[in-house]
C-alpha cells in the first residue's frame, strides 16, 4: 500500500485548521487563561475549550498546559503560536491591501531595499514614479543586504534593491540599477583629510564608527582587513548613516559610508567633516534591482523595474533562472 503524497498530506493539513480556533488559541496564550480570553472574544469558556481540545486532536499534539491558575504552552505550542502569529498577521495584511484595491489602488509593489539605496536614489525615484503611476502603492521596507537577498528568495519581497554577490542570488535574477563609492568620513582637521583618496589599509589604526556587522559595508571592511592581517577597531556600532556622521563629529572615529549620501546628509552636520574616496576596488560598488524571476512578476511590479533601471543598462537580467 502506497502512502499518500507529500502534497496530498499538505493539502489535508491546510483544510482541517480552522482559523477562528487558531485566533482563539493566540488570545488564550495572550492572556494565560481561557476565562479571560472568553471575556476579550465575547465567547463561552466551554466553547473555547471545545475548540482546542479540536485543535489538539487535528495535530495530534497537546498545545497547552492546564491548571488551576489557567494555562501554559508546551513546546509544541509555542511553536504553534510563532506560526500562527505570522498567519493571522498575513492575512491582516491582505485584507488592507484588498479593500485598498476597493478604494481605487491598481497595484501593490512589496520593495526591501538597503540603507544605501534608501537614502542615496530611492527617495527621488519613487517619488518620480509615484507621480507617474498614482494607482500603484509601494510597500517600501528597510533591511540589510542579505535580509533583502532572503526576502525576495522567501516571496516576503517582490523586489529587492541592494548590494549583491553570486552566491546570494545564486537562486535569483538581477538586474543593474545604480553605482556608488564609499568614501572615509573624518573630521575636517583629521591629517587624511587633505587626501584625494586612501586605502582602506591606512585606516585600520583608527577607530571606527561602523554600521551592523551583517551589512555589506561592515562585511567588506571585516574582509580588507583580514587580508592585511589586521582587524577593525571598531569603538561603536550605529544602526543608521546620520548617527555615524553625528559620532564622527563628536570625536569617537572615522566611518566608511557612500559619498553620496555623505553628501546628502552634509547640510544637517555642516562642514566639520570630510570625506575622502576609498581607493579599493571593493569600495566601488553595484546596486541591483533583484527578483526570483522579473518577467513573472505582477504587471505594477514590473512597471516599477522598467522605471529604475537606467536607460544606460538595459540588459537581460543575470541569475539562474535566465539559461
Amino acid at each position: 500500500m502506497t502512502s499518500p503524497a507529500p502534497l496530498t498530506l499538505e493539502r489535508s493539513f491546510a483544510r482541517r485548521i480552522d482559523l477562528t480556533s487558531l485566533q482563539l488559541f493566540v488570545a488564550v496564550c495572550e492572556l494565560g487563561s481561557i476565562g479571560r480570553a472568553a471575556e476579550r472574544e465575547f465567547i463561552a469558556a466551554s466553547a473555547i475549550s471545545k475548540r482546542l481540545s479540536d485543535l489538539e486532536s487535528t495535530l495530534g499534539i497537546s498545545l497547552l498546559y492546564r491548571h488551576a491558575r489557567g494555562v501554559d504552552l508546551t513546546p509544541a505550542g509555542e511553536s504553534l503560536l510563532h506560526h500562527a502569529r505570522a498567519m493571522l498577521y498575513s492575512l491582516e495584511k491582505m485584507q488592507g491591501e484588498l479593500s485598498e484595491y476597493a478604494e481605487g489602488v491598481r497595484g501593490h509593489v512589496r520593495v526591501h531595499a538597503n540603507i544605501s539605496a534608501i537614502v542615496q536614489y530611492l527617495p527621488e525615484d519613487l517619488g518620480a514614479f509615484a507621480r507617474l503611476h498614482e494607482g500603484i502603492k509601494i510597500d517600501l521596507e528597510e533591511h540589510l543586504s542579505h535580509e533583502v537577498v532572503r526576502a525576495v528568495q522567501a516571496g516576503a519581497a517582490d523586489l529587492g534593491i541592494c548590494h549583491v554577490s553570486e552566491d546570494d542570488t545564486a537562486e535569483l535574477q538581477t538586474l543593474p540599477y545604480r553605482r556608488d563609492q564609499l568614501a572615509l568620513v573624518l573630521p575636517q582637521q583629521h591629517p587624511l583629510a587633505s587626501q584625494p583618496s586612501v586605502a582602506f589599509a591606512q585606516t585600520l589604526d583608527e577607530d571606527h564608527v561602523g554600521l551592523h556587522t551583517h551589512s555589506s559595508i561592515y562585511r567588506a571592511m571585516y574582509q580588507a582587513a583580514t587580508a592585511e592581517g589586521r582587524s577593525v577597531r571598531l569603538r561603536i556600532h550605529v544602526t543608521g548613516l546620520d548617527a555615524m556622521c553625528r559620532m564622527i563629529d563628536n570625536g569617537l572615529g572615522v566611518g566608511v559610508m557612500p559619498r553620496r549620501a555623505f553628501e546628502l546628509m552634509q547640510a544637517g552636520i555642516g562642514r566639520r567633516l570630510a570625506a575622502v574616496d576609498l581607493s579599493d576596488d571593493w569600495a566601488r560598488r553595484e546596486i541591483r534591482l533583484v527578483a526570483r524571476d522579473f518577467s513573472t512578476l505582477p504587471v505594477a511590479a514590473r512597471t516599477l523595474v522598467q522605471h529604475l533601471q537606467p536607460p544606460e543598462a538595459v540588459e537581460a537580467p543575470a541569475g539562474a533562472a535566465t539559461a
